[in-house]
């Protein structure tokens, strides 16, 4: 049985790559904003037969180079390739990424597990995951890492494969400084992706492809849009478990992509009252870095700086990474 729900995702994801959409999201307020600003393009041949891209007022369009960044980050010291059978996911470490060099169907034609083994939850110490949605950009992601690495810290970066496309070279960057990299569907628009399960997967695949053809591996940790736990259905799990991916919600959020756009200061305390008085011993804690998060940027450090004073150890989210509730 297994095997023909292979077969039938194969026949159906292997279409996706070669014609998903990527057009921007509607806007709705109920939904956790993707601030993914695209100008419409228009290319026409000219009069040498040359594609003459243009601006929807009318102006040249800046172009950027396709770049194929090299990878420098080193497996076995900044990152885990997933073994053929996964025994290997089972860390004693929570600050080392898991990735695969396989995709799901590749998988299925060798004869290897696609889903997941049962994992023990990493629960050795209190462990803050400091998660970032929505990029990368090539604005704000790139102060995010520089804070980061000032602070001798490690992050979980869920991008969107649109964004991948656009800012290889961030990706690059995120992944060769030891950050974990998580699936956040292609283009974070809800009406797509919730269309059905089917159309779920299609934009986790896809996203899949353009990590991959960054930095060489796929992720395993996937994030839905708006959270599963408000968007998903038994079928929805049913698919992601079938599939081999592990999906995290969060637990505390500095609510920087709500409407009322918090300041840094708010951002603090908004982390404050979701830890409560008795703070939870696996804090996973969502924001965002893209677009408009400069508040995001400045509340980053005093963030940090607390949570080490609690105690909190920093990891990245790996298939290991305990649920947040």
């Amino acid at each position: 049985m297994r095997k023909i729900f292979y077969t039938m995702l194969i026949f159906m994801l292997t279409a996706c790559l070669s014609g998903c959409s990527d057009e921007a999201k509607d806007t709705n307020a109920n939904e956790i904003p993707t601030e993914v600003a695209t100008g419409k393009i228009d290319d026409k041949p000219t009069s040498d037969g040359k594609t003459d891209t243009k601006t929807s007022d009318g102006k040249p369009a800046e172009t950027k180079p396709e770049v194929k960044p090299t990878v420098t980050a080193q497996e076995g010291k900044d990152y885990v390739v997933a073994a053929d059978d996964y025994s290997n996911l089972q860390l004693a470490d929570p600050t080392i990424p898991v990735y695969d060099k396989y995709n799901i169907w590749e998988r299925q034609e060798k004869g290897l597990p696609v889903a997941l083994p049962e994992l023990a939850p990493y629960e050795a110490e209190s462990t803050v995951y400091l998660t970032f949605d929505d990029g990368p950009d090539d604005k704000v992601t790139p102060q995010v890492l520089d804070i980061l690495k000032a602070e001798g810290v490690k992050a979980t970066f869920y991008v969107c494969g649109n964004m991948v496309d656009a800012n290889p070279t961030v990706l690059k960057r995120i992944f060769d400084e030891g950050h974990a990299i998580g699936n956040h569907s292609y283009n974070h628009d809800y009406k797509q992706i919730y269309a059905s399960p089917w159309a779920f997967m299609e934009q986790i695949i896809q996203t899949d492809e353009s990590i991959r053809n960054v930095i060489g591996v796929r992720p395993f940790i996937i994030r839905a849009p708006g959270g599963a736990g408000g968007m998903f259905n038994a079928n929805y799990y049913a698919m992601v478990d079938d599939c081999g991916y592990v999906e995290h919600d969060w637990n505390v959020l500095t609510e920087d992509a709500t409407p009322s756009r918090p300041n840094a200061s708010d951002q603090v305390n908004n982390v404050l009252k979701y830890l409560g008085e008795q703070p939870p011993r696996t804090v996973i804690l969502l924001m965002h870095c893209n677009g408009d998060k400069a508040e995001t940027v400045k509340a980053l450090p005093e963030i940090i700086h607390f949570l080490r004073d609690w105690g909190y150890k920093f990891g990245v989210v790996t298939p290991m990474t305990p649920q947040p509730w």
